[in-house]
């Protein structure tokens, strides 16, 4: 089944966020999912504490360098899809993880230091599959992105990565009141009610807009590796 990791070295890029969301949309759906907290923070365990997490969705935390790819492969025997939400920073532990990856995602704001950073962990892909010997499929999405105005800067950043021809998804996650609401209150976006956030419909729209440029990225991936 397939493994997704969030990968950033840089906080404040709503890596947590955007795997919950995904992970979320996808028990919503009827998948069975696995969540890994590999996030020595455990956002997402702090999250599933709360109430409303779908009953198809599990988390599992405590992961360690050494527990991570047997965690992820079990994991993967179990539900449908595994999330794995890794820690900021360069180590051992991310490594294991995107060895065992069918897509790295990479979120990053339309800032050149978030642009940077993304770099650094495009780099992190590259020499995990220099290490292991095959191709492991990554992808960059613009997050926490205004659903009314997209900058100078954010347009420049997203021309440089196309034309270096790296992948980046064709869905932005914009910033939305929803998406915070979900750590507050619990459950996922599509459980929330209007008194605990605004503009809801759109928000499930635009999750339902990048849960299909991930798919199709898997897709995509999986036709290239027959």
């Amino acid at each position: 089944m397939p493994v997704i990791s969030f990968v950033s070295p840089k906080g404040g890029v709503g890596k947590t966020t955007s795997a919950v969301l995904l992970g979320g949309l996808l028990a919503d759906k009827g998948a069975p999912v696995s969540m890994i907290d590999a996030d020595p923070n455990q956002p997402v365990s702090s999250w599933a504490q709360l109430p409303g997490r779908p009953e198809n969705l599990r988390v599992i935390r405590d992961v360690t360098q050494d527990t991570v790819m047997d965690v992820i492969e079990e994991e993967a025997r179990r539900s449908t899809f595994v999330i794995c939400d890794l820690e900021g920073t360069a180590s051992l532990t991310v490594s294991y993880a995107v060895s065992r990856s069918d897509l790295v995602l990479i979120p990053l704001q339309g800032s050149h230091l978030d642009a940077a950073q993304a770099a650094r962990a495009v780099k992190l892909v590259k020499s995990t599959e220099k290490a292991i010997g095959r191709p492991v499929p990554f992808a960059l999405f613009f997050n926490r992105v205004s659903a009314v105005i997209q900058p100078r800067t954010f347009r420049h950043i997203r021309a440089e990565f196309e034309t270096a021809g790296l992948p980046v998804l064709n869905c932005l996650l914009q910033e939305r009141e929803a998406y915070r609401a979900i750590f507050s209150f619990g459950g996922t976006v599509g459980g929330l009610t209007t008194a605990q956030a605004s503009n809801l419909g759109a928000a499930k729209d635009n999750i339902a807009d990048f849960a299909k440029a991930v798919m199709a990225r898997l897709r995509q991936t999986a036709v290239a590796a027959q």
